[in-house]
């Protein structure tokens, strides 16, 4: 069997042989190989395909081992560490089992150069919901992930143009792009940029009874803007957060839409491993693999 292992914001998901598997990230810093039995059930694991954190210092599908610095440019960024994802990294590398990990979208990568606007597109968990959901909808598709982030990707022609991560358009549940507001504080010292996006999503924005129209809303708006490159683009929802405001984004969009559940990113992952390990396939929606 193959196992996709998605880092995701609150928990390390695993798939693989059509069963899931999942940790909380605080829970995760006492990870050991053996727990992966509860996804195995006695089958052997023949190939692994990882993610860790932001991806962002190396642009190639790459066997573990030929990682620096655990494929990052630096720890310091974005996001909450916990050391979760680290161990689950670590163990997975020690194990000796063919393990490929999977860049984020940044500067560095294969899609379209104006994205590159910004440093970073999407952490490396998106790659494999991207996988999944283009084995649902075609080479042609939009993806918005909407839990305690909100990140958006265009698929075109079976390949990865671009997309807008957490810190740039809509807000997620708990992180979002830095305001007026958040900029003020941070220059005045009361706030370090990572805390202000730890707390710039809707839940601590809004009003209660705001919260999910608003999700909806910028969700939405990130599905038509990246339908201006693709404009009969089918639309998924994947996350937590996903059904619930599925039928606002439903009325908005004016079109129907495929709602999958939080497993996607590791479930996309597995048939990563599988595609690469078993079938020799060298390229993932664009991106390279170096074997």
């Amino acid at each position: 069997m193959f196992v996709g292992i998605d880092h995701g914001t609150t928990a390390m998901r695993f798939a693989g042989g059509g069963r899931v598997f999942k940790i909380p990230r605080s829970d995760a810093v006492s990870f050991r190989l053996s727990d992966l039995s509860h996804l195995t059930e006695g089958e052997e694991i023949e190939g692994f395909a990882i993610t860790y954190s932001m991806g962002d210092n190396f642009s190639e599908i790459t066997p573990i081992e030929h990682l620096t610095n655990r494929g990052l440019v630096s720890r310091d960024g974005a996001g909450e560490h916990t050391g979760g994802g680290t161990r689950v990294f670590d163990i997975i590398k020690e194990s000796g089992i063919p393990t490929v990990a999977i860049p984020g979208l940044h500067r560095g990568s294969h899609t379209d150069p104006r994205f590159k606007v910004y440093s970073h597109q999407a952490s490396p968990e998106k790659i494999g919901l991207a996988y999944e959901v283009v084995s649902h909808l075609g080479s042609t598709c939009i993806v918005s992930d909407i839990s305690s982030n909100t990140v958006t990707l265009l698929m075109k022609d079976n390949r990865i143009i671009g997309g807008f991560d957490a810190c740039i358009f809509a807000p997620g549940w708990v992180h979002g792009a830095l305001d007026l507001d958040a900029i003020r504080a941070i220059d005045a010292g009361k706030i370090t940029a990572n805390d202000a996006f730890l707390h710039a999503g809707v839940r601590d924005t809004l009003p209660d009874s705001d919260r999910q129209s608003a999700l909806a809303m910028f969700a939405a708006m990130e599905c038509a803007s990246l339908r201006l490159l693709a404009p009969n683009a089918p639309v998924a929802l994947c996350g937590s957060r996903a059904l619930s405001v599925s039928d606002e984004i439903k009325q908005l969009l004016c079109c129907d839409l495929l709602v999958l559940d939080e497993w996607t990113a590791a479930k996309g992952l597995s048939r990563i491993a599988e595609d690469i390990f078993s079938k020799n396939i060298r390229n993932i929606l664009g991106i390279p693999v170096r074997l």
